[in-house]
């Protein structure tokens, strides 16, 4: 017998349609497993190639990747591996003596003596930023086919299909149909690209390979090789093989290419490694070739689709007026741009953020850079690296939400390996224990503060990161992970600000310094530029979160009670957050004239988001300030870069404003998106493609309060659609389904057995339930 429990209420429903609607949930025990979820048509497709390589289409499988440019005579395949870096650590990064002048500084700018501050950080704490390409991401090489007599092309189309991770070329020329296959294998670490035609003996290609005078090359009838060692000498190693695999026809070597003539069919496998982790790159690189170099195509591909679609597939996004794939991408998207709208090609969007993901980062792997994986030539903007004063945690936000728990966990690793080199600069700048990191790291692990101060003297990346090891453990609930992994580094990075923050001799209360509100700058009463102050509010929003995140994690564990108490004692110490004359949250502790009052960055809403500390039951006049803030921000031009757009969409949907985090969603794929979909700042940087989509989702459902908030910020222009396998904190997996504006249909699947607690509107439910425990609602009870 399947045991079942039924709990109804009548629920008032605020809406321009329906008043009162009955509500019924029930729920019972289920033991099977749910049905495949149904995925429209999921492609970006155009009807003639690309010269540009942010133009082209990317696949990967969390390390290895292409942008392909789909070029039928010319074809170019930017590779990708996502350790080919140069640099190496340096223990020595950080300035000599910087600590001696810590108190000095701060003693400066309780003073109000800002700009003498910013001379001496300057001068005695800030490093030099390292000279281009000294410590960076490279592109692996660019794979050049060429293809002779295609003088009569027609019937083009390439097309990277989401639900299948394929990417495809087709066309016809002179009678002949011809198609070219592109993926990247996760299982079988290894791309694999396919050239057939409709008829035998048609394929007629060269192949060779470019990357630069250091290359080394080796040229076989069916193998490409080729070496490095990186940055001249200071970075990685490398080694690589494509692998030419012929039905039919002949191969032969001219002048360094592979020359294939009248095959009926050619697979082309590319193995790459490096001596990143410590292996040698040759080794490795020989073994992975063996294993894969005798595998049919088919089977290649059979294990590659299994394996992207049991992540792919446990999430469904559908938005009214979906109509499908009547228009190439480009042509839809530049139809939005001149002033239309398209709600298939968000539901598209969405699930290219998501495909993205899985395809840059995996377990095992590096954390998705400024660029995911992709990278054309050796200078990438800004390295590549991992920008950790937002753009590296927005490329993470949707993991967890979006069903991807696997892919954040590279990111995960990769904050407590920051502790290393973090120790040394917490003691060589601030004579503090614990770790720190600045603004930017790189995969060495860089914690140092460089640069200049408005951006470098930023002491908080390191505590930012922290809580995604949190929000972790808030949806899988895993007590060893918490206790062997995240509580360890939460601690240590508390334990710097334990004995960072100084006393404010005005006020008594204890505050953080030198530090900034990234990257902005306010005016001092001689009207000059500042950005150095004591206490930015985003500085005390992150502590304030790390501190009690550390304390929920002791008594999870229920140990550490005097580290506890310690971080308890401190937050009754710290500044509150505060709100001006003009009704805005302070960026700063003091009521100081901003300079740039359009600035991207909007730091000082950390509370709100991606934190949970301003919400509009909890604290409503924040709420409010929250409100003014933005809409003052957007009135001068803020949000003018796609990263900075998408964190605002995240903030609207916070504010539980559909429409107003719509506009920005139109406003972002208008002003921020390429015809590949790809976000630009400018240029290319995958963060807005990953922030658009925990926008999205928080429009739909929000669990960052304690409870699972149902449709919190629907916007107007989504009158119907459904959302399927979102995921919610303590484990709950969510499917919602509304129409009219109205929820329809809502079903829960406790993962782990927690009490529910549900909101709809304002109505507040809640539910005792068992693992596995499922709920159901569409207006009636039933039995799923």
């Amino acid at each position: 017998m399947i045991k079942q429990q039924y709990i109804t209420a009548l629920i008032k429903l605020s809406s321009k349609l329906t008043c009162l609607m009955l509500v019924a949930f029930t729920f019972f025990s289920c033991n099977q497993t749910k049905e495949a979820k149904e995925i429209s048509p999921l492609k970006i497709w155009f009807n003639q190639p690309t010269e540009k390589w942010n133009e082209g289409l990317p696949i990967g499988n969390g390390s290895l990747g292409a942008m392909i440019y789909g070029n039928p005579e010319n074809e170019i395949i930017c590779l990708n591996e996502e350790t080919i870096w140069t640099g190496g650590k340096d223990y020595n990064r950080d300035k000599k003596d910087a600590g001696k002048y810590i108190d000095t500084i701060q003693k400066l700018l309780f003073d109000g003596d800002y700009m003498d501050a910013e001379a001496m950080v300057q001068d005695k704490i800030l490093t030099e930023r390292l000279p281009a390409g000294k410590s960076t991401y490279q592109m692996l090489a660019n794979l050049f086919i060429e293809t002779p007599n295609l003088d009569s092309l027609s019937n083009y189309k390439r097309e990277l299909d989401i639900k299948t991770s394929l990417v495809t070329t087709s066309f016809n020329n002179e009678g002949v149909h011809f198609k070219r296959d592109y993926f990247s294998s996760f299982p079988d670490k290894v791309m694999v690209y396919k050239y057939s035609a409709d008829k035998k003996g048609e394929i007629n290609l060269s192949a060779w390979v470019k990357r630069n005078k250091q290359t080394e090359i080796s040229v076989s009838d069916n193998k490409i090789e080729f070496f490095e060692h990186v940055g001249n000498g200071h970075g990685v190693k490398f080694h690589a093989i494509i692998h030419f695999e012929t039905k039919g026809g002949f191969s032969e070597i001219k002048k360094g290419k592979v020359v294939i003539s009248n095959a009926d069919e050619v697979i082309i496998k590319v193995i790459a490694a490096s001596d990143y982790r410590g292996s040698n790159p040759e080794t490795n690189c020989n073994e992975m070739y063996k294993n894969v170099v005798s595998t049919s195509y088919k089977k290649l591909f059979e294990r590659h689709t299994q394996d992207y679609q049991s992540l792919f597939n446990r999430l469904a996004f559908k938005i009214s007026d979906d109509t499908g794939e009547a228009l190439p991408t480009d042509e839809r998207l530049k139809q939005v741009k001149e002033g239309a709208v398209d709600n298939y090609l968000t539901q598209l969007q969405y699930q290219f953020g998501r495909y993205l993901l899985i395809s840059s980062s995996r377990p095992g792997t590096l954390p998705a850079n400024l660029q995911g994986i992709w990278a054309n030539g050796f200078t990438p903007p800004w390295n590549s690296d991992y920008h950790i004063n937002i753009n590296v945690q927005m490329n993470y936000w949707m993991a967890e939400m979006t069903n991807l728990a696997e892919c954040h966990e590279p990111f995960l690793e990769f904050i407590g390996n920051l502790r290393e080199m973090g120790r040394i600069t917490a003691k060589k700048t601030y004579n503090a224990r614990g770790f720190v990191a600045h603004h930017t790291s790189d995969v060495w692990h860089s914690t140092a503060a460089f640069g200049k101060a408005r951006y470098g003297m930023w002491p908080m990346g390191a505590a930012w990161c922290a809580q995604h090891l949190f929000t972790h453990y808030e949806y899988t609930e895993d007590k060893t992970y918490l206790e062997k992994e995240a509580y360890p580094i939460m601690k240590e990075a508390a334990l710097f600000f334990v004995d960072f923050m100084v006393e404010d001799p005005k006020t008594g209360l204890l505050v953080t310094g030198p530090s900034i509100s990234p990257e902005n700058n306010f005016l001092t009463k001689e009207g000059e530029k500042a950005t150095l102050n004591i206490s930015p509010t985003m500085d005390r929003a992150i502590v304030l979160e790390l501190f009690n995140n550390c304390i929920a994690s002791a008594e999870i564990l229920n140990m550490d009670k005097a580290f506890s108490d310690l971080l308890k004692s401190k937050i009754k110490q710290m500044p509150p957050l505060k709100i001006g004359k003009d009704g805005r949250l302070l960026e700063w502790v003091d009521e100081l004239e901003e300079a740039m009052p359009g600035h991207r960055h909007i730091s000082h809403l950390y509370a709100l988001h991606p934190s949970n500390q301003i919400s509009k039951l909890k604290t409503p006049e924040l709420f409010e300030a929250a409100k003014k803030t933005i809409a003052g921000r957007l009135s001068k031009g803020g949000g003018h870069t796609g990263w900075s757009r998408a964190w605002i969409i995240n903030f609207y949907a916070r504010l539980l404003e559909g429409n107003k985090a719509y506009e920005n969603i139109l406003a972002l794929q208008r002003k921020s998106t390429l015809p590949n979909l790809l976000d630009v700042h400018p240029p290319f940087q995958i963060d807005g493609n990953f922030g658009v989509v925990s926008g999205i989702t928080e429009m739909l459902m929000q669990s960052h309060t304690g409870e699972i908030h149902i449709l919190p910020a629907l916007p107007a222009a989504w009158a119907s659609g459904s959302i399927q396998g979102i995921m919610a904190r303590k484990g709950f997996e969510i499917d919602i389904t509304w129409e009219l504006g109205q929820l329809k249909s809502l079903e829960i699947t406790s993962k782990l057995g927690n009490t529910l607690n549900l909101r709809y509107y304002d109505k507040e439910i809640e539910v005792d339930t068992q693992k596995d425990d499922v709920f159901s609602f569409n207006g009636e009870l039933k039995q799923i």
